[in-house]
């Protein structure tokens, strides 16, 4: 479309009138009367007004104005899910993959992809992990050959592809694929978090689904959900396991369950096996095994289910863990009276919280007993016996003598005070009177029923504190410095009474006393072992007033004492890991730290850590110190395998030890472990950007509709070509001036 134009002097229409009439008044004034006849003067005028006329025509500027539309340059992005999830045979009524109905839908709409990047700039990605640009050609995507894509991280692919358009004017996004995100950390940005970065900047997603929600039994597989085993273990100690398996389509299906050990390095063997019979799609089967390991060191554990037919995904059928058996480990076994003291809680609390201390407690009274309980009094089986508040008539004749025999081998015991302890409880008349350092009678007999003598114990309060041996004795240290393990000892609340020990055997020595200097802890040898008479019943009370690092201390020292682990002088490295086992790209924490035999910290230790890779490669890592311990992570943990975190410590230029501690980064396919599409997850990212949802018929229709609605990219150009300021019009001036001129000289008027 042309239009003509003016654009006056001065935007003022009026001005122009006023040099046109001082132009008219310019010409009446000058106008010659010499000029005869009636045509030379009427020439003369009409050269004057046209040139005047030129005039007033270039002060209004004429300008000659067309309107041209133009298409601006607009891309349209194309997604196309390229993950493992895409293999899955769910589309087309279960004719097709994924994957296969996606190349299918691409291909239908292939000519108007075709079209469509004649006008606009057509940009096709690939996403998985990562998204990345394929060609085009001819409306023909070049996709990969199979989709092997071991993460769907849908969010920060989408994020990816609007960063790398960015500065374009973007038609919109088209997403092809199964909608189910998955992804490990740092690409699990959501996909909300993208969609509404595209609504702010008014660019809507066109989602395309594919893949259908699985169900019970619609896709087989057969997966170990959790697997439960202690980390730490005594050499020759029983190691329960146990797991939960989920079978589905497999329904009436005998499937073995094998737990593997490992024996050497990098060597495992199958140590047991059980079968499971599902009777439901979806059912979870518990599974137990025992095993016993033999030999001390940090061990491999594995649980796995055959590959059955038919199983899309089979790196869930393999679960894995570390577990440490422990060489000088303590099997502490507690036998207490029913109902347990309060006592009894704390005594095994502290006892738990030192990791090379393993304590099995039973509960005794006339109506419960364990049935294993004469198996576990024989000789070997633990390293110490603590005997709390149990009337000797709870246990058989065999089973004292079995103690007895314990102890003579190389076993500790220890009886607590209670009112069924010592001579009281009837242990006078039992083998277990040679064995304690104490002397009973068995007149002292307080059968459980009876009234409580008071002959017999001491009431309270009662200050606990060392004898003149026990001062520097190893069970009664609380501190390092000996002045120190004084004064704390004279902090420490009274108890609330004790068994009375009036006649001692001549080897005894007292290790405490009361304020009165009655005896209270009484030791002594007895063949091959050891053994303790302790009054005393309410320690407990040290914990509820502060002081539970001393309650701990003393009774951890009294355990080693009595496994003759006092003798062992050298110091002590550990780490500590947070799991045993992590996800691939997980980070995990662990701590570390050195100690002496007696578990004090060694506070001016200095320690260095790294991480060994499952490739054997080694990684320095960074230890902070808090308080008496070290504390370090490590990241580093894509690739799935048996790491180890090794820990050396030096006093000085003087070494104290290392330790090391293997974990697992299993092996994990995300893809596959749960194949399930999530279209509504895709209907509501469209939503999200207003725009749309389709099926994948649909897709040519869509990008038909792209393509013609494109008026509002269109934007219309004014192209100006003016007229009074060209060489026509100046030289058509010079021309009428000029004929004015030769007139008026031919005629004589000049």
């Amino acid at each position: 479309m042309i239009r003509l134009s003016f654009y006056p002097v001065g935007d003022s229409y009026l001005l122009v009138v006023v040099v046109a009439a001082g132009l008219l008044l310019l010409w009446a004034l000058v106008r010659s009367g010499r000029v005869t006849g009636r045509g030379r003067r009427a020439s003369l005028a009409a050269l004057r007004l046209a040139a005047m006329g030129l005039i007033v025509l270039a002060l209004l500027r004429p300008t000659l104005v067309t309107v041209e539309r133009q298409r601006q340059a607009a891309t349209l992005a194309v997604l196309c899910d390229a993950s493992r999830s895409m293999s899955v045979p769910d589309a087309s009524g279960g004719r097709k993959t994924r994957y296969e109905a996606m190349r299918q839908c691409l291909e239908d709409a292939r000519e108007e992809l075709s079209l469509l990047a004649r006008d606009f700039e057509v940009r096709p990605y690939a996403f998985d992990a990562t998204a990345r640009l394929v060609e085009l050609t001819d409306g023909r995507i070049a996709l990969p050959e199979k989709p092997e894509g071991r993460e769907t991280a849908m969010g920060l692919s989408l994020e990816d592809v609007l960063r790398e358009e960015a500065g374009k004017r973007v038609l919109g996004i088209v997403l092809l694929g199964d909608g189910a995100q998955r992804a490990y950390a740092p690409r699990d940005l959501a996909p909300q978090t993208a969609a509404a970065g595209m609504k702010r900047l008014g660019q809507p997603l066109f989602t395309v689904g594919f893949g259908q929600a699985l169900g019970l039994g619609e896709a087989k597989d057969v997966a170990i959900k959790q697997l439960l085993v202690d980390s730490t273990v005594f050499v020759k100690n029983d190691l329960p396991v146990e797991a939960q398996i989920r079978v589905d389509g497999f329904v009436n299906r005998e499937i073995p369950v094998r737990l593997w050990f490992e024996t050497s390095p990098g060597k495992m063997e199958r140590v047991a096996q059980e079968v499971i019979k599902p009777a439901a799609d979806g059912q979870l089967l518990p599974v137990r095994f025992h095993y016993t390991p033999q030999t001390p060191g940090q061990f491999k554990l594995a649980l796995d289910v055959p590959e059955q037919p038919g199983e899309l995904a089979t790196t869930n059928n393999r679960q894995s863990t570390f577990v440490t058996v422990r060489a000088g480990g303590l099997n502490v076994l507690y036998i207490e009276g029913f109902p347990p003291r309060v006592d009894t809680k704390y005594l095994r609390r502290a006892l738990d919280a030192s990791p090379d201390v393993d304590v099995d407690f039973v509960s005794l009274s006339a109506r419960s007993r364990p049935g294993d309980l004469a198996d576990r009094l024989k000789p070997g089986r633990y390293a110490v016996i603590v005997l709390g508040d149990v009337d000797a008539s709870l246990f058989t004749p065999d089973e004292l003598r079995s103690m007895a025999e314990a102890v003579s081998r190389g076993a500790g015991l220890v009886m607590l005070g209670g009112y069924q302890s010592f001579g009281p409880g009837g242990y006078a008349e039992t083998p277990l009177a040679d064995v304690l350092p104490v002397q009973m009678t068995r007149f002292e007999r307080q059968k459980p029923d009876d009234p409580i003598r008071p002959d017999m114990h001491w009431p309270g309060p009662i200050q606990m504190r060392p004898s003149r041996y026990g001062s520097t004795h190893f069970a009664m240290r609380l501190a390092a410095d000996r002045q120190k393990s004084q004064e704390l000892w004279g902090k420490l609340p009274p108890l609330d009474g004790a068994n009375r020990f009036d006649k001692l055997k001549p080897g005894a020595l007292v290790l405490a006393t009361d304020q009165r200097d009655r005896p209270l802890l009484v030791q002594q040898s007895f063949g091959a072992g050891r053994a303790m008479a302790f009054g005393g019943d309410t320690t407990w009370r040290w914990r509820m007033h502060g002081f539970e690092d001393e309650h701990a201390r003393f009774w951890r020292q009294m355990i080693l004492w009595l496994a003759r682990k006092d003798e062992a002088a050298e110091g002590n490295v550990w780490v500590k890991l947070a799991r045993r086992r992590i996800g691939p790209g997980e980070r995990l924490e662990f701590t570390a730290g050195a100690q002496s035999a007696t578990g004090d910290a060694v506070e001016d230790a200095t320690l260095d850590a790294e991480a060994v890779l499952p490739e054997g490669t080694a990684r320095p890592l960074r230890l902070t110190r808090r308080g008496s311990s070290w504390h370090g992570s490590f990241g580093d943990t894509r690739l799935a395998g048996d790491y180890a975190i090794r820990v050396t410590a030096r006093q000085g230029q003087t070494p104290l030890g290392a330790a090391q501690a293997r974990f697992l980064v299993f092996e994990q396919d995300l893809e596959l472990d749960n194949a399930s599409a999530d279209v509504s997850a895709l209907e509501s990212l469209a939503a999200m950007t207003d725009g749309e949802s389709i099926a994948p018929e649909e897709l040519s229709g869509l990008l038909a509709r792209l393509r013609g609605g494109t008026e509002s990219l269109e934007e219309q150009t004014e192209v100006k070509r003016t007229l009074w300021d060209s060489w026509p019009l100046f030289l058509l001036l010079v021309a009428l001036w000029t004929a004015e001129w030769y007139l008026r000289k031919r005629w004589g008027l000049v």
